[in-house]
């Protein structure tokens, strides 16, 4: 195994991003999985940790399968995998009922995990996304796509492991791409972790919670 757990792969993703720890990045996790990780690299680079709400578009009859991703946003974004649609003989019509399904699923995560906290403002600003691992890369690509919106000045994709061919293809949607392993013949993520636990919804509040979000050190004061 590559990983002990999430928190392990973390660490070990910390010290390989030590180098940004002097440009104030702001760490972006995908939930659930790749909250422990970003975690531990929240903590060792001294950054504010934000989620990015992203869900895969499963196929029907193999949900595992990613047919795309949408991600949150005044105008959500989605990413097809049009392959994917093709082979598996997906209509359009069965496309946004499961497309609609997952953005239900996304404002129901958004209310559990963030309620009334505020987001980290990463406009001009190193933004580090980061994933317990990288499988199809849909979800990773959505992401990424969102994340650029938001006008970093740098965008990093951060992972512990990943398909070389898919981590390839991603290099085109992120700044720089670091990434601990990558392999040719991949299999499942879970596979490179002696422990890959589902992460519970518990776990994603308390691990936020150990990061407020802090105002700019400019913001106004209140008059006395």
């Amino acid at each position: 195994m590559s990983f002990k757990d999430r928190s392990d792969a973390g660490r070990k993703l910390a010290a390989a991003l030590a180098g940004y720890k002097d440009q104030q990045p702001v760490i972006l996790a995908l939930p659930r999985g790749g909250v422990p990780v970003a975690a531990e690299v929240a903590a060792a680079l001294k950054a504010p940790l934000d989620l990015i709400l992203v869900r895969k578009i499963g196929v029907p009859f193999q949900p595992e399968l990613a047919m795309g991703a949408v991600v949150d946003g005044g105008a959500p974004i989605i990413v097809r995998n049009e392959d994917v649609i093709r082979l598996a003989g997906i209509e359009e019509a069965e496309f946004k009922v499961i497309c609609d399904s997952e953005l239900a699923e996304i404002e129901r995560r958004r209310q559990r995990y963030l309620g009334s906290r505020e987001r980290v403002d990463i406009a001009g600003r190193t933004a580090i996304v980061i994933d317990d691992g990288v499988a199809t890369g849909a979800t990773t690509r959505a992401a990424l796509r969102a994340t650029r919106m938001r006008n970093p000045k740098k965008l990093i994709l951060a992972v512990p492991v990943a398909p070389t061919e898919n981590l390839a293809e991603l290099r085109s949607d992120a700044d720089e791409v670091i990434c601990l392993e990558d392999y040719e013949f991949f299999g499942a993520i879970g596979a490179y972790y002696a422990d890959f636990s589902q992460v519970a919804d518990e776990e994603v509040i308390e691990l936020l919670r150990r990061f407020p979000v802090q105002k700019p050190a400019n913001a106004a004061q209140p008059m006395a």
